[in-house]
C-alpha cells in the first residue's frame, strides 16, 4: 500500500507541474521539493512534496488536485490494474474529505467507486484496505453493525493468515483516527471488538503453541523409537557374529593350545565388537580381520572335510567383501569382444546343463571397456545360480542389452519358481542370517554387487519377470 501512495505523490507531482494555463500556482513547499529532486535528494523531495499535497488541501483546492491526479494516471502508460489501484486511492482522498464534511451520501458515492477501483486491481492488499475504510465509513456515520460486519471480515481474513500483527495495528489505527476525530462511537465500538479479538487470537496461538508442542513431542518419541530400532539391530549383528564365532570353535577341534588361542582371540574380538558399533565399515574390518587370523590354523586341517572346505571358503568370501567394502583403488578397465566374452562364460555351464534345460545366448558383436575380472566373476554366479533353480525342461539365457549411450547390461535368467518380495529384499544382504556354511554361507550375491558397485553399476533383480528369477547388472561407461 505504501508502494501506491508513493506513486500518487508523483502523480501529484506531474499534474502540479504541468505547464499549461490549467496549472495551480506553485507554492514554496512545491518548489522546494522539485529544487531536492533535481539534487537527486529524493528523500527529501518526497517530503516537501507530500506536506506541498496537504497544503493544497488545507487552501480548498484538495477537489480540484485530485482531478487532475485522475487525469494524470489516465495518460501514464501503465496497466489496468496499476491504473485502477492508484484511482483507488484518489477516490479514497475524495471519501475522506466528504466523510470530515459529514457529507454521507457522497462519501459512500466515492466508497462504491473504490470497490469498483480495488476488484479491477485485483490487488489483496487493497481489497484489505476497502474494508478498513468501509467500516470507518459505517462507524463515522452511525451504522455500527454494518461496520462492525466489516471490519470482522478483514480482521478474519488476516487472522486466517496468521497476521495477528497487521490486525493488532489496523485496530490501534482505527481506535485512534475516532480520538483524533472525536467520535466516541467509533472509540468504543472498535476497543470492544479490540478485547474480544485480542481474546479469541490469545487462544488461537496458545492451540498453536500446543499442537507445536504436540508435534515436537511426537517427532522426539519417533526418533527414540528409531534410536532403539537401531540399538536393537546392532545387538542383533553382535549376537550374529558371536554365534558364528561359536560356530567356527565347534569346528576348530585341535589340541588343547590351539583351542586356548582361539577363545582369547574370541574375547578380544567380542571386545573390538562392542568399541565398533556405530561404523559399518569398522564391523566389516573387523570381520576380515577375523577370517585373516583363522585361516593359518583352518588350513592345517583336512581341506577335504565338507566343514573344514565350507569355513575356508566362508574366510575367503568375508575377506573379499571386506576389500570391496573397504578399498578405494580405481578398478581397471578393458576393451572385450561382448559375443566371444559371452559364449567362453556359457560354454562351461552348457555341460552341466540337465537334461532337457537349454542355454542361449543373445550377444552383439560389438566392443565393450569394462573390468573383465569382476564382470566374469558376477556372470558366473549368476548362471550357476540359474543352473541350480532351472525348472526341468526350462531354459536359461545370457543376453546383453544396451540402454544407452553409456548405459549397458548383462541379463540372466532362468525358468523356474519366482523369488518372493521378501527373498528379493533380502538377498544382497550379507550376514542375515546364521545357517549351516557346507550349505553355502550366503555371500556370493553381496560380494556381486559389491564388485558391480565398484564399477559404478549395480546388481538387481528384475521384479517384472515372473516367469523365474532375471538378474540385471548394469554397468556405466
Amino acid at each position: 500500500m505504501k508502494n501506491k501512495i508513493v506513486s500518487l505523490v508523483f502523480c501529484l507531482l506531474a499534474c502540479c507541474t504541468m505547464a499549461s494555463a490549467q496549472a495551480v500556482e506553485k507554492n514554496k513547499l512545491q518548489k522546494d521539493a522539485e529544487a531536492a529532486y533535481e539534487k537527486k535528494s529524493y528523500i527529501t523531495a518526497r517530503y516537501f512534496y507530500i506536506r506541498a499535497y496537504e497544503d493544497y488541501f488545507n487552501n480548498g483546492l484538495g477537489f480540484d488536485l485530485l482531478s487532475r491526479v485522475d487525469q494524470a494516471i489516465e495518460s501514464k502508460t501503465i496497466s489496468p490494474s496499476e491504473k485502477a489501484a492508484l484511482h483507488y486511492e484518489v477516490s479514497k482522498e475524495r471519501m475522506k474529505m466528504y466523510i470530515n464534511m459529514r457529507r454521507a451520501e457522497s462519501a459512500r458515492d466515492h466508497l462504491n467507486a473504490m470497490e469498483n477501483h480495488a476488484k479491477v486491481s485485483g490487488d489483496d492488499n487493497v481489497m484489505n484496505d476497502l474494508l478498513y475504510n468501509k467500516a470507518i465509513y459505517y462507524y463515522t456515520f452511525g451504522q455500527s453493525a454494518k461496520g462492525n460486519e466489516v471490519f470482522k471480515e478483514m480482521a478474519d481474513k488476516l487472522t486466517a493468515s496468521k497476521e495477528y500483527d497487521k490486525v493488532d495495528q489496523v485496530y490501534k489505527t482505527l481506535i485512534a483516527n475516532g480520538r483524533r476525530s472525536n467520535n466516541a462511537s467509533i472509540v468504543a465500538q472498535s476497543y470492544n471488538n479490540y478485547m474480544l479479538w485480542k481474546d479469541s487470537v490469545n487462544a488461537i496461538k496458545s492451540a498453536d503453541e500446543i499442537k507445536a508442542l504436540k508435534q515436537q513431542i511426537t517427532e522426539r518419541d519417533a526418533t527414540i523409537d528409531d534410536m532403539d530400532s537401531s540399538l536393537t539391530t546392532r545387538m542383533a549383528i553382535i549376537w550374529g557374529l558371536a554365534i558364528l564365532a561359536g560356530a567356527l570353535a565347534a569346528a576348530l577341534v585341535i589340541g588343547a593350545v590351539v583351542l586356548m588361542r582361539f577363545i582369547l582371540l574370541t574375547r578380544k574380538q567380542k571386545k573390538t565388537i562392542n568399541m565398533a558399533n556405530e561404523s559399518n565399515a569398522q564391523k566389516a574390518k573387523f570381520i576380515s580381520n577375523i577370517s585373516a587370523q583363522l585361516e593359518p590354523s583352518l588350513k592345517k586341517l583336512d581341506k577335504n572335510t565338507p566343514e573344514v572346505k565350507a569355513l575356508l571358503d566362508f574366510s575367503s568370501h568375508i575377506e573379499t567383501l571386506s576389500d570391496l567394502e573397504n578399498s578405494t583403488d580405481e578398478v581397471e578397465m578393458e576393451e572385450v569382444t561382448i559375443s566371444k566374452f559371452c559364449e567362453e562364460l556359457a560354454e562351461p555351464i552348457r555341460s552341466k546343463l540337465k537334461k532337457d534345460v537349454t542355454l542361449t545366448v543373445n550377444a552383439p558383436k560389438m566392443a565393450l571397456t569394462t573390468n573383465k575380472a569382476y564382470v566374469t566373476h558376477i556372470l558366473n554366479h549368476l548362471l550357476m545360480n540359474a543352473l541350480e533353480y532351472v525348472n526341468e525342461e526350462g531354459t536359461i539365457v545370457l543376453e546383453y542389452k544396451k540402454r544407452g549411450a553409456h548405459s549397458h547390461q548383462f541379463l540372466v535368467s532362468n525358468t523356474g519358481e519366482p523369488m518372493s518380495e521378501e527373498q528379493r529384499q533380502e538377498v544382497f544382504t550379507p550376514f542375515r542370517e546364521v545357517k549351516d556354511l557346507t550349505k553355502g554361507d550366503g555371500l556370493g550375491l553381496p560380494i556381486c554387487r559389491q564388485m558391480a558397485l565398484k564399477m559404478g553399476g549395480d546388481l538387481e533383480i528384475d521384479p517384472q519377470f515372473t516367469k523365474g528369477t532375471r538378474f540385471i547388472l548394469e554397468l556405466h561407461s
